[in-house]
């Protein structure tokens, strides 16, 4: 019986493959290695304001600094002070361990002339 030899194209194949595979272990490896227990560390940066038709809209960046992932991320943004402050809020779902997300929170009066302050309210550990 004849022994079959492989071409090139399939030793190619091969050898790519295996380099693959090897990366994806070697990658997995360092991260479990290297993860910390840092419990979410959810931060907060206001973007610039953008005049819409009947309202404004505010960008939110969201950035999780901690080692765990968040759940259900509450934000809140108050803008002005006082009796006449405005109030926005939003949900981000799921924001993964060194992960960020970008929201935006709506108002009816300009932004851009006015005090503008956002928070965390909350979040959830899965």
């Amino acid at each position: 019986m004849k022994k079959i030899e492989k071409n090139w194209l399939e030793w190619t194949v091969f050898c790519v493959s295996t380099a693959l595979i090897a990366a994806v272990i070697a990658f997995l490896a360092y991260e479990s290695v290297t993860m910390g227990d840092a419990p979410p560390d959810v931060q907060l940066q206001i973007g610039t304001p953008e005049a819409r038709t009947g309202y404004f809209a505010v960008p939110i960046q969201v950035t999780n600094k901690g080692d765990q992932t968040a759940e259900g991320v509450h934000v809140e943004a108050v803008l002005g002070a006082g009796p006449e402050e405005e109030r926005s809020d939003i949900e981000i779902a799921f924001l993964p361990r060194r992960g960020a997300r970008e929201a935006w929170v709506t108002f009816k009066a300009d932004p851009r002339n006015a005090k503008l302050e956002a928070r965390v309210l909350g979040y959830e550990k899965p």
